[in-house]
C-alpha cells in the first residue's frame, strides 16, 4: 500500500510543512518544565489549535505533539510508561484534524532524540534506544500517523536505532538531524556525511534533512551540503524563525513573515522538496512561506552570498564540509542574542 506522503512526492515540487510546536504551545499557556505531551491528555482542545493553525495556514504535512514521549523523556515527569498511550492520543487528535481539513494532509509522527547520550560514549545500548522509538513507533502509528518523523537528531547511532524501530513497526519514515555546532552536529555530524549514512541503513528514509539548528541562513546552507552529494531522496528545510532573543521575560525570534518566505523559496531552490519552519514559525509565517512557493517561480539554487543577501550572515565560517575558504565570514553576533 502507497504511502500518501510516497503519492505527494511523486506529484508535487514541494510540500510545506509546519512551524514550531513549542513556542505556540508556549503562547497557549505552557510552563517551562512541562511535558506537553500531557496537553494531549489534559488539554486536547489547545492541541487541536496548534494542530489547525498549521493546516489553516496552508501546511500540507504537520507533526503530532509527541516529540518528547519516549520512556526516557517521560521518566522525568514519572511518566515513562505512558509513552504509547501519549504517542497515540497525540496522533489521534492529528488524524482527526488532518481528516477534516477538506483536503489531503499528511499527519507525521513526530520522533525527538531521547535525551540520552548513547554508548560508547554515554550508557545507552542500541537495543534499548531502538525499544524506546519501536514503543513510540507503535502508539504513533495505533493514533492513525501517516508516516513517522524522528527530528532534531545529534548522533548517528540514534538516528540509525530509529530506523530499525521503525522497520519493527513496519512504518515509512523521514529524518532529520540538528546541525547547530559550526555546520556539524553536536556530535560531529556533517551534512555529507548524513547523507552517506542514509544510504547505509537497511530502512532508509522516504526524506532526510535538517531542523532547527541555529537560524535559516545556516539551515539553507546544509541543504545546499546535502544535495552537491547528488542524493536523489526528497531533501526536508525546517529552519527557526530567525535568531532568538530574550524579550520580557521570553524567548522571542526575530524572523519576520517576509523574512520566512524569502527562506522558503531559497530551500526550494537549494533542493529541498519538503520545506516547513522549526523553532519560532508561527501560521502567520507558514501563511507568507505558503505564498511565496505558490507565487514564486523556482529559480537556481542559491550561493552563499546570495543567502547572506537576503536572509543574514552565517553563524559560522563554514559547514564543517571540505575547503570553504571563499564562504562568505559569519558576523559577531553577541549583541543579537541578548
Amino acid at each position: 500500500m502507497t504511502n500518501p506522503l510516497q503519492e505527494f512526492l511523486s506529484t508535487r515540487d514541494w510540500l510545506l510543512a509546519d512551524g514550531a510546536t513549542g513556542t505556540n504551545l508556549f503562547n497557549m499557556g505552557l510552563e517551562s518544565g512541562d511535558a506537553p505531551e500531557f496537553w494531549n491528555e489534559t488539554q486536547p482542545d489547545k492541541i487541536r489549535r496548534l494542530y489547525s493553525g498549521a493546516v489553516d495556514a496552508g501546511s500540507d504535512l504537520f507533526l503530532t505533539n509527541t516529540f518528547g514521549a519516549n520512556a526516557s523523556r517521560l521518566k522525568l515527569h514519572d511518566a515513562g510508561h505512558r509513552a504509547r498511550e501519549l504517542s497515540r492520543i497525540g496522533a489521534e487528535i492529528a488524524r482527526e484534524i488532518a481528516d477534516a481539513a477538506g483536503r489531503p494532509v499528511i499527519v507525521a509522527g513526530s520522533v525527538g532524540p531521547t535525551g540520552e547520550i548513547m554508548e560508547p560514549v554515554g550508557t545507552l545500548s542500541h537495543a534499548d534506544a531502538v525499544e524506546m522509538f519501536h514503543e513510540q513507533a507503535e502508539g504513533l502509528k495505533e493514533g492513525g500517523a501517516d508516516v513517522m518523523w524522528v527530528e532534531t537528531i545529534s548522533a548517528p547511532e540514534e538516528f540509525r536505532a530509529a530506523a530499525e524501530a521503525f522497520a519493527l513497526a513496519g512504518v515509512s519514515w523521514c529524518g532529520t538531524m540538528s546541525f547547530d555546532t559550526a555546520g556539524r552536529t553536536m556530535m560531529g555530524m556533517t551534512s555529507e556525511g548524513m547523507a552517506e549514512m542514509i544510504e547505509t541503513l537497511p530502512n532508509p528514509p522516504m526524506a532526510f534533512g535538517a531542523n532547527c539548528g541555529t537560524g535559516a541562513s545556516d539551515l539553507l546552507r546544509t541543504v545546499l551540503g546535502f544535495t552537491a552529494t547528488g542524493t536523489e531522496r526528497a531533501i526536508i528545510a525546517k529552519g527557526n524563525a530567525g535568531i532568538p532573543k530574550y524579550v520580557d521575560g521570553h524567548i522571542h525570534y526575530d524572523g519576520t513573515p517576509e523574512l520566512m518566505a524569502r527562506y522558503a523559496v531559497l530551500a526550494r531552490n537549494a533542493g529541498a522538496t519538503i520545506i516547513g519552519g522549526c523553532c519560532g514559525t508561527m501560521p502567520e509565517h507558514l501563511r507568507a512561506m505558503r505564498e511565496a512557493l505558490e507565487t514564486t517561480p523556482k529559480g537556481a539554487a542559491p550561493t552563499l552570498d546570495e543567502i547572506v543577501a537576503e536572509i543574514g550572515p552565517f553563524s559560522s565560517d563554514n559547514d564543517g564540509t571540505g575547503d570553504q575558504s571563499d564562504a562568505p565570514k559569519r558576523e559577531r553576533r553577541g549583541r543579537r542574542r541578548a
